[in-house]
């Protein structure tokens, strides 16, 4: 687990709510992961010394004036100075606003002190006037020195200021006035300098082609904007050319020249194919800066395509292309075989002399570059040589600065970022290969346009007071310095005698309000120039505040803050801070006030809070302005997300609780990999936990939790590791070629933190079967690099899979292909057979050999066969299948087979003989003597003489008994007469058939079995099985009808196989681990029902019926009672209630018969939905029994527990599972004898009849159904 812990507290400063009224101006908090630079400056800024010393030096040198005129001038000078040392920020005393994450309990990094520094120069901007004040012009926006414009668009050249009053604008056009008016295409905009020329009425933009330079102006003085020059992007077509193939020896240098046409900018050069595929770069062939393309040598693969230069234009996003140059590539060669692509020597085996390296680019040993300040510098040399040569750079005298230098172009190109003056010098190449090496020297030499050491600022003083303006710049060579006035040189400026030019600097005494103007320092050498404005403004001005009014400031407890007060005033004011009204200047302590009056808590405590009040005073007033401050307990996580190693399918949560400012918005987000997390299907976030289903490889990484708030936020990082597939290995590469091996090297792939156990080497061939992969070798996870044993004369391509515990990785992307040289074949097909398919012939059929056991083209087999025992000669045939048919053959001969391989390198080793055999025809005898004798009810033993051999005409492969059930010995019973058949392989006399049916006839016929198939059957047998016992009696129902009695009913055996005798019922009392006495009862075989009384209300009973007959009792069938109801007995009295109600004869009489009616429909309604027993409400026989009503026995009812029944047309079995079930109410019950009937899924099947009064009164004499079934055990 990594806690990060970073906080942030509106930039230590808290976050700046202003009142209602002043929300236009109210900060807003900045986004808690905007690492940006202002937000680094928030956070350092209050703990660092901001070099603001000589605000309240002038001011009490201005205070001392007043004082001794005498000491006037010295100190107001001496103020001056210091604050032209010290600039101002951009907005004075302006508030943080951002809210930034900083890494607690560690040090800043390097990075972050760089980013302070920075901070610090922004901080350092030109004085800021009030827009309300009267103040000379200032350019605040203007286009580029360089402007190119698109032809297709208007042309916009930017110019906008501001001042007060409102500056007006014109324009010079090559140091001429351009004269707007008079040209209807250009326009200015509406308070504005900016230009539009537009051409949607005709004209073209190269018309406008020059140097403009925008003038704003005011009565104070006038802004001058850069020179910029404008030009018209321009995208020349290619000249048309026709260009000859260009031929050239194998191993020469080629250099293809591009010639773009010029472009204004500069095309961007890249080299395609006319088919529009990208030419391969590497060390060999590459393109150089100037869009030439270099072979350092040629090889015979260059010719496989065209190559054609590409310019792409930037502003027209256009793509033009030269016409393709076609390569002749002459060769001792002339064989572009891909297995010496890879030899260690390929240049020598193809026949291509080796030669020590020359430059190609740039010519001779030495040359010379000239570079800018602060432009990227770009060495580049190209060489040529068998083999390619290598590239290395050098400086001389001193290393290669490592933080700006980087190779390029295949180490053929160095480029140094940000030159400076100490990258000056000599740099060299050396170009080697194993042949030799040479050199180039390069000597560079740094210029530099202008840059500023110092550029002049705004320069607000008050009436008297001493100033300067200082432009220092740099450069090489040495720039020289003009100066301006209002856009006019100082020289022709009219004089003013406070004024003092000293070369960089002008000096200023005793300023005034006629003093106002607009300064410009232009700085230039032959590489470029610098223009500055900087106004001069003579100001009265007694305090006032910048910020909006009773600010409230909300800020983290135990963090540093510092609170802003920004405010404007000509002298310079000085500014102090009270809390709470306290007559106490604030500072020393936990406090500490600014040079520029910003006051910062060092660390805030809760007794912090309260409000601030800031006084701004000079000679002319004063001003205040109050803020309030508010301190929050701070964001903290007290329960992290924890490290974690998951495989991939599985569950991960991770935790993040959370505690916070009870005032405060907590916001819980997820980050993956410092991004924010997309919480998909997979992921489910809560307040206190993120859950990942389904875990995947892509769900790998660190995931951080943030809890933030609108004033800071806490971090905690967890990292997940997913073990998942291995990645596929890459940059396979064939090395050591010989004639029957090759090594090959491959780079593993990630193991996806599973290590690697093995990898798996396949191979594929395009001769025999292209594009599938076969296994060649598999090697343990700890080696990249194996030796590969090959076979002849197959065209080898590999790929590797690695292998972890999760799975395979997806195939390596496959290696160069490799040919090995032919050869004889090594060994012969295998899986040889000889087998007839008619009784006339003999296929002889073998597996082909595959590609790596071919060795050679045109494989073909030389098959051979002969009578065996026999001495004729040996038959051959040539064949390329893997099958030949032999005709004419006698039945069933055995016969001497080879076959041998052959390719047109010569044949494979003599083949051993195989014996086969032709067709065989079916056999001519049937077995003879045939006995049976009955061994029990359901099994019969068989004897039999064998047959003579010759009569099987082909291999005996079993007798085989084929026999039917005839009929059954119970009267009436249909039986299926579908013919069996029992097997017995081999050469046998005896065997047993069993799982016949009791109680039957059966016949029975023997035959013998070849190949070919059955031969005559024997003579038919019959014989008849003994009785048996019965099969289990079907549907076996427990029903409790009442707290005192249990119906049992079943059906018949569905086989009885014999003469039923009876039944026999087993039943049991229990309670949990309490058992009762058994109690058996016996049954007539015609009784299908039985009632139990309950001796015990509680307990539950266990029954096991059986059928018999004379042999003996059956397979038995057991079932439960169900659980004993909860409640019977209020649902039997509120059962009772209803009936009573219902007889009252008060309540007849209050009814009528509409409403009886609607209550009966009431009723009938909710004994339909309920899910409960049914409870009849009759007076007895006096209402008939219809289809809805329950059936009832001596009055009594059936109950259905609430609670513990099962589903609808269920019932619970003894291990918990359901089973289906009667209706609780059976139909049987009220059926007429055998009308109703149960087909075999309990299903109701008959017409359904009532039972009369009559019937009613029988007891329990049981009605059979009249089906067959029972018609035969009748009888019986």
């Amino acid at each position: 687990m990594r806690r990060l812990a970073a906080r942030g507290a509106a930039g230590d400063a808290g976050e700046v709510a202003a009142p209602a009224a002043d929300s236009s101006d109210s900060a807003q908090g900045r986004s808690p992961s905007s690492w940006r630079l202002i937000d680094l400056c928030a956070v350092w800024d209050a703990g660092v010394y901001l070099p603001s010393a000589a605000w309240n030096g002038a001011s009490s040198g201005v205070a001392r004036r007043r004082l001794n005129e005498a000491e006037r001038l010295s100190s107001v000078r001496e103020a001056q100075l210091k604050r032209l040392k010290v600039t101002r920020p951009r907005v004075l005393g302006s508030r943080e606003r951002g809210r930034v994450p900083r890494m607690a309990r560690q040090p800043p990094p390097p990075w972050v002190h760089a980013a302070f520094l920075l901070c610090l120069l922004s901080l350092g901007g030109a004085i800021e006037i009030p827009m309300d004040l009267t103040q000379p012009p200032t350019i605040t926006k203007q286009s580029v020195k360089d402007h190119i414009v698109d032809p297709r668009d208007n042309i916009l050249i930017e110019c906008e200021a501001k001042g007060n009053p409102a500056p007006s604008f014109h324009w010079t056009r090559n140091s001429r006035f351009f004269n707007i008016a008079k040209d209807p295409r250009v326009s200015m905009r509406r308070r504005s300098g900016t230009l539009v020329i537009d051409f949607r009425s005709g004209g073209r933009p190269e018309e406008y082609e020059g140097e403009y330079q925008c003038f704003a102006r005011n009565k104070f003085g006038t802004a001058l904007s850069n020179r910029i020059r404008l030009q018209v992007s321009k995208s020349p077509l290619w000249p048309k050319e026709n260009l000859d193939p260009v031929v050239v020896q194998e191993g020469a240098p080629l250099t293809l020249q591009c010639n773009p046409p010029p472009g204004l900018p500069s095309p961007v050069i890249f080299w395609m194919s006319s088919s529009m595929e990208p030419i391969t770069q590497d060390k060999r062939v590459s393109q150089g800066h100037n869009g030439d393309l270099y072979f350092s040598n040629v090889m015979l693969q260059d010719m496989q395509t065209d190559y054609s230069c590409n310019a792409r234009f930037h502003f027209t996003h256009t793509i033009q292309q030269k016409n393709p140059f076609t390569l002749k590539v002459l060769t001792n060669h002339p064989y572009n075989d891909s297995s010496l692509r890879n030899h260690p020597d390929m240049y020598s085996a193809r026949g291509v002399a080796e030669r020590t390296p020359s430059f190609m680019y740039p010519q001779g040993t030495a040359s010379s570059q000239m570079v800018l300040r602060g432009m990227d510098l770009l060495l580049e040399c190209i060489a040529s040589g068998v083999p390619t040569p290598d590239i290395a750079w050098y400086k001389k005298g001193g290393d290669l600065p490592s933080d700006k230098a980087k190779f390029e172009n295949f180490n053929k190109a160095l480029r140094i970022t940000n030159v400076s003056e100490e990258d000056s010098g000599e740099y060299f190449c050396l170009a080697s290969n194993k042949m030799g090496s040479i050199r180039h020297t390069i000597s560079v030499r740094v210029k530099a346009a202008p840059y500023w050491l110092d550029e002049p600022k705004n320069l607000i003083l008050a009436p008297g007071e001493d100033g300067r303006l200082v432009c220092r710049a740099n450069g090489n060579p040495k720039p020289t310095v003009q100066w301006m006035v209002n856009g006019e040189p100082l020289q022709s400026a009219p004089p003013n005698p406070n004024r003092e030019v000293a070369g960089d600097t002008i000096i200023f005494r005793d300023t005034q309000i006629s003093s106002r103007a607009v300064y410009q320092c232009n700085t230039s050498n032959e590489h470029g120039y610098l223009l500055a404005n900087a106004f001069v403004s003579v100001l009265d001005v007694p305090p006032r505040m910048l910020s909006p009014r009773n600010q409230l400031i909300r800020v983290i407890l135990y963090n540093r803050t510092r609170l802003d007060c920004p405010f404007f005033g000509s002298p310079i004011p000085t500014l102090r801070w009270f809390k709470n009204g306290q007559g106490s200047n604030l500072d020393g302590g936990n406090y500490h006030v600014y040079e520029n009056g910003s006051l910062e808590i060092k660390m805030i405590r809760k007794e912090d809070q309260g409000i601030y009040t800031c006084v701004a005073t000079n000679i002319l007033g004063k001003a205040e302005n109050q803020v309030r401050l508010e301190v929050k307990d701070p964001t903290r996580i007290y329960r992290m997300p924890e490290d974690q190693v998951a495989k991939r399918g599985t569950t991960v949560q991770l935790e993040c609780r959370v505690k916070h400012d009870p005032s405060l918005k907590l916001t819980v987000s997820w980050l993956k990999d410092d991004e924010p997390l997309y919480i998909g299907n997979r992921m489910k976030k809560e307040d206190d936990s993120l859950t990942i289903f389904g875990v995947a490889e892509r769900d790998q990484g660190s995931y951080t939790c943030v809890a933030s708030t609108e004033l800071d936020q806490d971090l905690a990082k967890a990292y997940l590791t997913v073990l998942g597939r291995p990645d596929r290995p890459r940059d396979l590469e064939l090395t050591d070629l010989a004639e029957r091996s090759v090594r090959l090297t491959w780079i593993p792939g990630d193991d996806n933190n599973s290590p690697i156990t093995d990898y798996v080497v396949q191979f594929e061939e395009d001769q025999f079967q292209p594009g599938v992969w076969h296994d060649h070798s598999k090697y343990p996870g700890s080696v990249n690099s194996a030796v590969l044993r090959l076979s002849p004369y197959v065209n080898y391509q590999f790929r590797v899979i690695a292998v972890n515990e999760v799975g395979s990785s997806h195939p390596s992307l496959p290696s160069e292909r490799y040919r090995t040289s032919g050869a004889p074949p090594e060994s012969n097909p295998g899986d040889v057979k000889g087998e007839g398919t008619r009784k006339n012939n003999m296929e002889i059929t073998w597996t082909p050999m595959n590609a790596t056991s071919a060795f050679g083209p045109n494989l073909r087999y030389i098959v051979k066969w002969r009578r065996r025992e026999t001495r004729e000669a040996w038959n051959n045939v040539t064949v390329w299948g893997s099958r030949y048919v032999v005709g004419q053959t006698p039945v069933y001969v055995p016969y001497e087979i080879r076959v041998q391989a052959e390719n047109d390198f010569g044949k494979g080793p003599e083949p051993e003989s195989v014996i086969g055999y032709s067709g065989e025809d079916y056999p001519r005898a049937a077995p003879t003597e045939v006995k049976v004798r009955v061994m029990n009810s359901t099994a019969i033993s068989l004897q039999w003489n064998r047959v003579y051999p010759d009569t099987v005409q082909g291999q005996l492969r079993e007798y085989r008994a084929y026999y039917w059930r005839e009929s059954s010995l119970l009267k009436n019973l249909w039986v299926s007469q579908k013919r069996q058949q029992a097997s017995f392989p081999g050469d046998r006399l005896r065997g047993v058939v069993s799982r016949l049916f009791p109680y039957s006839n059966y016949k029975l016929e023997m035959v013998v079995v070849n190949g070919r198939g059955d031969g005559p059957r024997s003579e038919t047998k019959e014989f008849t099985t003994p009785e048996g016992v019965p099969s289990a009696p079907r549907r076996f129902r427990v029903r409790q009808p009442n707290l005192e009695t249990i119906n049992l009913e079943w059906d018949h055996p569905e086989h009885p196989n014999g003469i039923m005798t009876g039944y026999t019922l087993k039943y049991v009392a229990f309670n949990g681990t309490k058992v009762g006495k058994q109690i058996v009862e016996n049954f007539s075989p015609n009784q299908t029902k039985f009632t139990v009384q309950r001796t015990d209300p509680v307990s539950r009973y266990r029954f096991t019926l059986s059928a018999r007959t004379q042999v003996g009792s059956g397979e038995a069938v057991t079932e439960e009672s169900p659980a004993p109801p909860n409640e019977a007995t209020p649902t039997a009295a509120y059962t009772n209630n209803q009936a009573d109600i219902a007889t009252q004869g008060w309540f007849i009489g209050l009814m009528c018969a509409i409403a009886l009616l609607v209550l009966i429909l009431l009723i009938v309604c909710f004994i339909k939905r309920s899910r409960g027993g049914k409870y009849p409400v009759r007076e007895k026989k006096d209402v008939p029994l219809g289809p809805e009503d329950p059936k009832e026995e001596d009055g009594s009812f059936d109950y259905s527990d609430e609670d513990n029944k099962p589903l609808q047309g269920s019932q619970t079995s003894l291990d918990g599972t359901i089973k289906q079930q009667e209706s609780d109410d059976s139909l049987v019950d009220y059926g007429e004898g055998g009308e109703g009937q149960f087909n075999e899924d309990g299903s109701f099947i008959g017409q359904y009849t009532v039972k009369k009064d009559k019937e009613e009164t029988e007891g329990n004499e049981s009605s059979e159904a009249t089906s067959p079934v029972n018609a035969i055990y009748s009888l019986a």
